[in-house]
């Protein structure tokens, strides 16, 4: 990572105080700090230079070299300490503030930790947030891009998340002494029984804030709203469901984000139905076009396509279009379009309309009459004696 000039890292004027360098330094620390960002490189090497940076422009003989020279005025011995490992960041500043404690113990508690180890982190996890997303068939069989508005708990502003007001940091639970453990103990007929439990004050962390954020009462969080693309892949399934990392709400006190669980609803379609991955179309046709046959045209997810009518087609056949269906979820095979045919018999005829039907009543393939003259009815009777 290229290195960033000192006063821009820090975000202060050229003719701050050293009393505004400190404080614009405990809140980088604070952001980058390596218990924060747990395998966050960039934020390692960030928390670095900023150690750095401090270094120099705090001692005023180097920061009059670096103010005339640049980075050249503070390279070897009598420049910056360079810093290569983090554990030579809180040795190096250890006694900066006084009192024997270093600007980490102040707000971490990084190097002077209780012998168990039992303390928490002072950021909690954030929690993870369900929401349904309804989709039209369209969108399950094509895929489709979602921009979506989300209600959830941002990081603070005011504080960067911290909870602490203007950086000041944390100090030592009262309630626990920094243990981030309240012992109960209790005599019983068999002996003392020593409850153990985690620190209500402090959550456990065994740090709280010196002076609570105002903008959201040391929570280090907010209420709020952010956009998140979605990305919807072919051939999904209701119910089915992705997982957005670090899109849920924000944890209490710069802990890490919660994730985003987006599950997916199919909306209702006006003339299709999805079975599986076959979608299924009702087509309605005419009785002369099934008895006669012809070509019609069916709709389809991504237009419509012309499809034969054989003669003589009856009720509840089926005609398969291969291939037009939905996508298999990650794979190039599609199902099928299948028409489901559907004898449309018109409520209203006109005088001609019935003419004419009367005279194919009569005639060979429309009379309810065999050639034999026996009825239907007859024959069924027959059957049954």
């Amino acid at each position: 990572m290229e290195k960033r000039d000192y006063y821009e890292l820090l975000g202060v004027e050229r003719n701050a105080s050293l009393d505004e360098i400190k404080s614009a330094y405990r809140k980088k620390a604070m952001q980058y700090h390596p218990d924060r960002n747990p395998g966050n490189k960039e934020a390692e090497e960030l928390f670095k230079q900023a150690a750095e940076a401090y270094e120099v422009l705090s001692d005023q003989d180097k920061r009059a070299r670096y103010d005339r020279f640049g980075f050249d005025g503070v390279r070897g011995n009598s420049g910056s300490a360079g810093f290569n490992d983090i554990s030579d960041i809180f040795s190096h500043f250890g006694d900066i503030f006084g009192g024997g404690g270093s600007i980490f113990d102040d707000f971490f508690g990084h190097t002077r930790r209780s012998s168990r180890g039992a303390r928490r982190p002072i950021g909690e996890q954030g929690s993870d947030i369900k929401i349904r997303l309804p989709l039209t068939l369209g969108e399950i069989a094509l895929g489709a891009k979602k921009k979506i508005k989300v209600r959830s708990y941002q990081q603070c502003s005011g504080c960067q998340g911290t909870g602490s007001k203007e950086g000041i940091g944390y100090t030592t639970c009262s309630h626990c002494n920094g243990t981030g453990e309240i012992r109960q103990v209790t005599r019983t007929f068999l002996g003392q029984v020593v409850n153990v439990t985690s620190c209500y004050a402090c959550n456990g962390s065994g740090q709280v804030v010196k002076e609570k954020c105002p903008k959201c009462n040391g929570e280090g969080r907010v209420e709020g709203e952010h956009t998140v693309d979605i990305e919807v892949p072919a051939g999904v399934e209701a119910n089915q469901y992705i997982v957005l990392e670090n899109q849920g709400n924000a944890g209490r006190r710069g802990g890490p984000n919660g994730d985003l669980i987006v599950i997916f609803e199919e909306k209702p379609h006006p003339f299709f139905k999805k079975v599986g991955n076959d979608i299924v179309y009702e087509l309605k046709i005419p009785f002369t076009t099934a008895a006669l046959g012809d070509e019609v045209e069916i709709p389809t997810i991504e237009g419509s396509k012309k499809i034969k009518i054989e003669p003589g087609t009856q009720p509840n056949d089926q005609i398969v279009i291969e291939n037009e269906g939905i996508p298999f979820l990650n794979k190039k095979k599609k199902g099928n379009l299948i028409a489901v045919v559907n004898i449309n018999v018109p409520k209203k005829l006109n005088s001609k309309e019935k003419d004419l039907l009367r005279q194919l009543a009569d005639s060979e393939h429309f009379s309810t009459t065999n050639k034999k003259g026996k009825d239907f009815f007859e024959k069924v009777k027959d059957t049954f004696l």
